[in-house]
């Protein structure tokens, strides 16, 4: 039986007759999304559903869309039969998965010019991560200024603000992080690399390698017996 975070329910609601998605865990969430579904969050739970003015056919065309991209990725999803599908649509690693490995890497970093080298990639002053991330707040606020709608200028003045401030000190010092990191030039202590290699002044012929040996761990102690059980 699959597990119920990999379990989703595509259908329309018998009352509202909105089209919705229910379940799933976060990687099911983006699916859904980049399907074109709009997350709505609640107190106990996220659930999904159709953007509005759209005709049925094309709630029809989202919701066999995301089945397919759903069960491509291995998840169980029970639909409507009108959404019910066997493609299988090509998939695509998404940008994201660029920056979570670069988090993998600044894991796995051993010493502080790894993590330095690695965190460059966010800091970069003209083509790193963060300045990317300014030219599109900067980008989606320039399309909001003439969207026509009353609230549309607010919604500009807020990514510029959201951009000038909030992320500026987050470049800021993210880049003294980065900084300060390449001067030290240091190994991390608990991250060291076993080189399997013994040192030439070894003089126990059984040793393997310099590593320090692991910290003992004391076996736990049994369960105290109950009052009543004894005798």
């Amino acid at each position: 039986m699959p597990r119920s975070d990999r379990v989703l329910d595509i259908r329309r609601d018998p009352h509202s007759d909105e089209l919705l998605a229910r379940g799933g865990d976060c990687e099911a969430h983006s699916i859904l999304q980049r399907a074109g579904f709009i997350a709505v969050v609640r107190v106990h739970e996220t659930y999904h559903r159709a953007p509005t003015g759209l005709t049925e056919d094309d709630e029809s065309r989202l919701a066999t869309d995301a089945v397919a991209r759903l069960r491509g990725a291995g998840y169980h999803v029970d639909c409507d039969t009108d959404f019910d599908t066997d493609a299988h649509p090509a998939s695509y690693l998404p940008l994201g998965a660029s920056v979570t490995h670069l988090a993998e890497r600044i894991r796995e970093a051993t010493t502080t010019d790894e993590a330095a080298e690695r965190l460059t990639e966010l800091t970069a002053t003209h083509d790193g991560i963060l300045a990317a991330l300014d030219e599109v707040l900067t980008a989606t606020a320039d399309f909001h200024d003439g969207l026509g709608q009353a609230a549309d200028p607010y919604i500009a003045r807020r990514l510029r603000y959201l951009a000038d401030e909030h992320l500026r000190v987050i470049r800021t010092d993210l880049s003294e992080t980065r900084n300060q990191l390449a001067d030290r030039h240091a190994p991390h202590p608990g991250r060291s690399t076993c080189t399997e290699e013994v040192p030439v002044t070894e003089h126990e012929r059984s040793a393997v390698c310099a590593c320090p040996p692991p910290p003992r761990t004391l076996p736990a102690p049994p369960p105290p017996v109950a009052a009543g059980l004894r005798r």
